[in-house]
């Protein structure tokens, strides 16, 4: 059962993208206790292929223990730096579904992050972008940090992507729904 954190919904964030069989899907900048890597091995299922990235390779192994220790064969874990294109080593217009959950705030370069990400995604893939709201609250980063959902709105139109919906994955942040082109 997907539970709901205190901070994110995770059920209703895994629920953006519609389970087929056999998927491909990544969560880019999946952090090191998976949050949504194993909800989402699980939820798609073992013919199915979930690729963990990230820049930090000791979460990547702590990702990889637990995945075999919970014999999720469909996690396979990408190293990569997101803000350099063709870094992460996924090949073009492989995904069905990428997801980007608590990570533009931390780039330097978000849009590479985009072009990175939409490069992975095949035609019709769809993208789930989660991240801080602009509101102030008692914890977060600064709001100099955090991407305003309209600026993300207009620079994903301009690289490939129809904006399909918003929706409320928690108190503190929005989440975006985006199909490429």
């Amino acid at each position: 059962m997907i539970t709901k954190n205190n901070l994110l919904n995770i059920e209703h964030i895994l629920s953006q993208v519609e389970k087929k069989e056999e998927m491909k899907v990544a969560d880019f900048g999946c952090g090191n206790f998976g949050f949504f890597v194993f909800p989402l091995a699980r939820l798609i299922g073992n013919r199915s292929k979930l690729y963990a990235v990230d820049i930090l390779k000791s979460s990547l192994d702590e990702i990889k223990r637990r995945a075999r220790l919970e014999n999720l064969p469909q996690i396979e874990t990408v190293w990569g730096n997101l803000e350099k294109a063709d870094s992460i080593k996924i090949p073009s217009g492989e995904l069905d579904a990428a997801f980007l959950i608590n990570t533009l705030f931390q780039a330097s370069q978000s849009i590479n992050m985009l072009k990175e990400t939409a490069r992975t995604l095949k035609k019709g893939g769809v993208f789930v972008i989660v991240d801080w709201l602009q509101d102030p609250a008692p914890f977060g980063p600064p709001l100099a940090q955090r991407v305003k959902k309209d600026k993300l709105k207009l620079a994903l139109t301009k690289i490939g992507f129809d904006f399909k919906t918003e929706f409320n994955p928690g108190k503190y942040h929005y989440g975006l729904v985006f199909i490429k082109q």
